[in-house]
């Protein structure tokens, strides 16, 4: 009789019962009852048994599990005993209506749509164990026992969910809800445990998680409006809004029509929400929704709803009739006879007004105005019941202002004017600027003036309007008067600070126009906050367009130098470049200085600083681009080299060179290192200025005008370093004219003059009608045989001789020629000779070059000062005093 028993529990094993809400101890029960059967197979058959095959044992672990007192514990076992005494050995026929009763049980549950277990057989007694223990407060054992379960069966979600009772048994509820979400995972079709997690989650302040496991209750019942209400209210926390909307979205398609009022209630706020989240079409949708599915639901409140969600749309036509059809509020047409010429007159205006009413009135609904008849040009009023709220009166006149319906307006205005501006200020705004919109100035200056003489409603938004009117009208005294007062109530705003510049400029006023645009935020302000960085670019442009136009370069340099430093903050501080405020001018403006490593900042958090930067410059990089970026460069380095501050044109240069966005573009780099090379030699600073050249020449060996550029800086910074570049680049391009005669120069110079003169030589060879060239050797031989200990001095001069000769016959003559043969004559010491062809000289007249004056070129005073000498040498001092007086004094 036991082992038929235990063979027919065996057949139920697998249908594992839904786990219910509530404490682990009332779960506990439910779970002893259908895995204590389990449990049962690994044991050999107890005495005692009740009559469903549980031993007493589990029993008693169930009751001392659920709290029960000792009194029923001895009840019970009391019963037990008389029944032990009284049952009889059960016939054949009560084992088999036992077993017919299980078997109708077994057919049942399986029917059932419940998961199944993916807990092996062999496991489920082991798994059954692990409960009891739990039950008996054997909590260690329990969890090695789930834990060989886990490892023999990963799949199974009995042990997680079993571990999930344990930890929060033990007050553990982190690692409790951790391992019911792995149950659940595991388990994932029942709806009521995700629901239970979500609010688990709720309680540990993770929503992202709850949202997570209302999505996977919603999976498999999604039409189950609690759930996804839950997850919309979650997803407005977080401010996911459209996740949210599409869930309450979701909520209005499953309502029943008999659920109305539900229905309008949450489309009401839905409509709220869009239009907070400047989404107004959908908002429109939703409440044209409401409004066809129950139409006998409309309330005042949907109606003003309504028409603002249209009015903020400019569909006023249809906030008309929503007005006219849900408030009562009745517009009718009265025709007016007039004269024939009139009637010509007003004709077309009669069709526009005609189509634009009937244009306000529904399909559905009769139009109220009356046919016109030829002769008759209709005229609009409007009939509002008792009990219309003054917020929808005032849509009304919206409506009809835009619309360009005005006779009914009259009435209307004079109702809302007797409203104490106090109370209605903003109805009295809406309707001043539904005036403006239409170009109705006249009609709403009375307005606005009521409100800005108002406590309530001075507000800088009113007197902006009121502004805005009076400049339309021409009134710009006041006009500026209203700009005024918005900046002082408003001081950040920037269209109030350009209008009234715009209109003091106008009125003759420069000083008061460029006080309007005075700097907003302070320099902390604006190092953090992009859209004050954004704000104060568009006041710095304008600013200087004025300063420009009045022709005040300092401002103007300031403003560009302000404008320049907020984008290149970081490339200032790499190049070490700060600017700083200073009054060594008489007046106080901003200058650009070089400044140490250390004391470019004190910030810590440099990286911090960097993130701010890169926010602020990707938010100047929307105002201007990067083209007018460079404009604006272009601006400041041209306006600093007027003012002659070529130092700092030249520390600008190097912040630009540090920007990426102007290094990264070759054309761009190019152009800044040829401003950087002018400001250096403007600037007399030359040592940078072969910093520049230097470069320029290696990438572009074959141009002149470079390797002149060179000459010049080279030749003023008074610097050898030049020397070994010139030879190390001679190696690379040993071809070069320009290199091998630097080279030249550069031993001449130095006293290597057989070096000097094999440069000379191997350039003459490549160009042998080159006078220079020819010069060069001719004075290479001079000063060597000019030296003390020479070898065949002779030979050397005479050389030197028919090279300067021959650089007479190619250059021709002239003074340079006649001047250069009698100098080197003058060294040698052949006076006699020299002052032979100084005197040439002086009977020339100087050569007249493109571009260069004449008195530059003219060398009648360096010839006159060298005779001077020579005579004076000889004795002859009144022949040296006539020179000096003749071609000497100036």
């Amino acid at each position: 009789m036991h082992l038929l028993r235990r063979t027919l529990m065996t057949q139920m094993l697998p249908l594992h019962p839904e786990r219910q809400l509530g404490s682990p101890k009332v779960r506990m029960k439910q779970m002893v009852l259908d895995l204590s059967l389990g449990c049962s197979l690994l044991q050999t058959p107890l005495e005692g048994e009740t009559a469903d095959g549980v031993s007493k044992s589990v029993h008693r672990v169930f009751a001392s599990m659920i709290g029960e007192n000792e009194e029923e514990e001895e009840d019970e076992e009391e019963e037990e005993e008389e029944e032990e005494e009284t049952t009889e050995q059960p016939t054949a026929g009560d084992v088999f209506v036992l077993e017919m009763v299980l078997n109708r049980e077994t057919k049942k549950m399986m029917k059932e749509k419940r998961p199944r277990s993916k807990l092996p057989r062999a496991l489920r007694g082991l798994m059954g164990e692990a409960n009891i223990r739990f039950a008996r407060g054997e909590r260690e054992e329990a969890i090695l026992m789930c834990m060989e379960i886990i490892r023999q069966a990963p799949l199974a979600h009995e042990p997680f969910s079993t571990l999930a009772m344990i930890y929060e048994d033990q007050g553990d509820m982190e690692k409790s809800l951790q391992f019911e979400l792995i149950a659940a995972h595991l388990n994932p079709s029942n709806t009521e445990e995700w629901v239970r997690l979500a609010e688990m989650s709720l309680e540990q302040d993770n929503i992202k998680q709850a949202i997570f496991c209302y999505a996977k209750a919603l999976k498999y019942d999604p039409t189950n409006v609690r759930y996804l209400w839950e997850r919309s209210s979650l997803y407005e926390q977080l401010g996911e809004h459209k996740l949210a909307m599409d869930g309450y979205r979701r909520i209005l398609n499953l309502l029943s029509p008999s659920d109305g009022e539900r229905f309008m209630q949450l489309a009401r706020d839905m409509a709220k929400s869009y239009y907070e989240a400047n989404d107004a079409a959908s908002a429109i949708e939703i409440i044209e929704e409401a409004f066809t599915k129950h139409q006998s639901l409309v309330s005042m409140e949907d109606v003003n709803i309504a028409a603002e969600l249209y009015i903020s749309s400019k569909q006023y036509d249809k906030a008309l009739a929503v007005i006219t059809d849900y408030a009562g509020i009745v517009l009718e047409r009265k025709a007016s006879e007039k004269s024939p010429a009139e009637e010509k007159k007003d004709d077309a205006a009669a069709v526009v007004e005609t189509q634009e009413s009937r244009e306000a009135v529904t399909d559905n609904q009769s139009d109220p105005v009356a046919e016109s008849s030829a002769a008759a040009v209709e005229k609009v009023s409007c009939c509002i019941p008792e009990g219309v709220p003054i917020d929808i009166t005032v849509k009304l006149m919206v409506c009809l202002v835009h619309l360009n319906i005005l006779e009914p307006l009259n009435p209307l205005l004079t109702t809302l004017v007797e409203q104490n501006p106090e109370e209605m200020g903003d109805l009295y705004l809406d309707v001043a600027e539904a005036f403006l919109d239409v170009g109705e100035y006249n009609s709403a200056l009375p307005l606005l003036s009521a409100l800005v003489c108002s406590e309530r409603y001075n507000l800088a938004v009113v007197w902006l309007r009121h502004a805005e009117c009076l400049k339309a009208l021409g009134h710009m005294e006041r006009a500026a008067e209203s700009y005024t007062k918005v900046v002082d109530l408003a001081p950040l705003h920037l269209d109030a600070r350009i209008s009234l510049s715009t209109l003091q400029q106008q009125l003759g006023r420069p000083e008061k126009a460029l006080e309007a645009l005075e700097q907003m935020y302070d320099p902390d302000t604006l190092a953090q906050d992009a859209n004050a960085a954004q704000q104060e670019l568009k006041l710095l442009l304008h600013r200087s367009t004025l300063l420009y136009s009045q022709g005040k370069t300092y401002g103007y340099v300031d403003t560009l130098l302000t404008m320049l430093a907020m984008l290149l903050k970081v490339a200032m501080s790499r190049a070490q470049v700060c600017l700083i405020s200073s009054s060594k001018s008489g007046e106080r403006h901003l200058y650009l200085i070089k400044v140490p490593r250390n004391k470019i900042s004190d910030n810590d958090d440099q990286e911090a600083a960097n993130c701010d930067a890169k926010a602020i410059f990707a938010v100047l990089t929307s105002v201007l681009t990067k083209d007018d970026w460079w404009n604006l460069l272009l601006k400041a380095i041209y306006s600093l080299c007027d003012l002659s501050r070529y130092k700092e044109a030249e520390l600008l240069v190097d912040s630009s060179l540090e920007y990426y966005s102007f290094y990264d573009d070759r054309q761009k780099r190019k152009e800044l290192e040829y401003f950087g090379l002018s400001a250096a030699i403007l600037d007399k600073n030359f040592r940078k200025a072969y910093n520049y050249i230097r470069i320029m020449v290696m990438e572009n060996v074959n141009k002149p005008q470079l390797w002149n550029i060179f000459n010049q800086v080279t030749m003023q910074s008074q610097d050898v370093r030049h020397h070994r570049f010139c030879l190390r680049l001679m190696l690379k391009n040993p071809d070069n004219h320009a290199l091998c005669v630097l080279n030249g120069h550069n031993a001449f110079v130095s006293g290597s003059f057989k070096h000097a003169l094999g440069q000379y030589v191997q350039a003459f060879r490549a160009n042998p009608d080159e006078p220079l060239y020819s010069l060069c050797i001719g004075l290479t031989f001079i000063h060597m045989a000019s030296q003390k200990y020479v070898l065949k001095r002779h030979a050397l001069l005479v050389q030197g001789f028919s090279f300067l000769h021959r650089y007479l016959d190619l250059r021709g003559p002239c003074q340079e020629t006649f001047y250069n043969l009698g100098r080197g004559l003058h060294q040698l010491g052949l006076l006699h000779l020299a002052i032979h062809y100084y005197q040439k000289v002086l009977e020339l007249p100087p050569l007249t070059l493109e571009g260069i004056e004449t008195d530059q070129t003219d060398l009648r005073r360096d010839t006159a000062f060298n005779l001077s000498l020579i005579y004076h040498s000889s004795g002859n001092t009144r022949m040296a005093q006539k020179m000096l007086y003749t071609y000497a004094v100036v």
